[in-house]
């Protein structure tokens, strides 16, 4: 399979040239992410826990979906790629909560966006083994417990999310806020 391709961005999330996935990391070049959190019908997070085998953060927990953004392609489209590759999940209604620019960890400088959706009942979760080892439902009070308590491993960048929406200090420099977890703007 070939090497991804990604948009490599300045500050203000301009394209300024493409670069393969491996350049992109070993010269830490400001690239997109996205990540999606899924709210079950009783408002409940749907949360991944990493494959062990995963390069970055093996085990951990994790957003219903985190990607890479790839060359030419916008944050939606990924965000529902996403969607697809890691949980079998197609026509889940997503909505954007924030912009944000984070250092996921040695050379991976990331502008991201955090999209959220609602599942419906009825909707089949297919997730793919490959990425992802399980999934489940918890409520956001349990995932801020399990943070603030250190008795599960989550990924860092969902950890810095976490701290976001508990209003705790975090390393997410948010560039735009445009709704709430859990409310959607008008």
């Amino acid at each position: 399979m070939p090497e991804e391709t990604f948009d490599v961005v300045n500050d203000e999330d301009m394209v300024i040239g493409q670069e393969k996935r491996s350049i992109v990391h070993q010269k830490g070049l400001l690239h997109r992410g996205v990540h999606v959190w899924l709210l079950a019908p009783d408002g409940k997070v749907l949360i991944q826990r990493r494959a062990a085998d995963r390069p970055t953060e093996p085990g951990a927990l994790d957003c219903s979906v985190s990607e890479h953004v790839k060359a030419g392609e916008d944050y939606l489209p990924a965000a529902e790629r996403g969607l697809r590759e890691e949980l079998g999940l197609d026509n889940i209604d997503l909505k954007p909560v924030i912009k944000f620019k984070l250092n996921y960890g040695p050379n991976d400088d990331e502008i991201s966006e955090l999209f959220q959706g609602r599942l419906k009942p009825g909707d089949h979760i297919r997730y793919d083994p490959v990425e992802v080892d399980s999934v489940g439902f918890s409520e956001l009070g349990e995932l801020q417990r399990w943070l603030d308590e250190g008795v599960r491993p989550f990924s860092k960048w969902m950890r810095q999310m976490l701290l976001w929406l508990a209003r705790k200090p975090n390393e997410l420099e948010i560039l735009r806020i445009y709704g709430e977890i859990g409310n959607f703007p008008p």
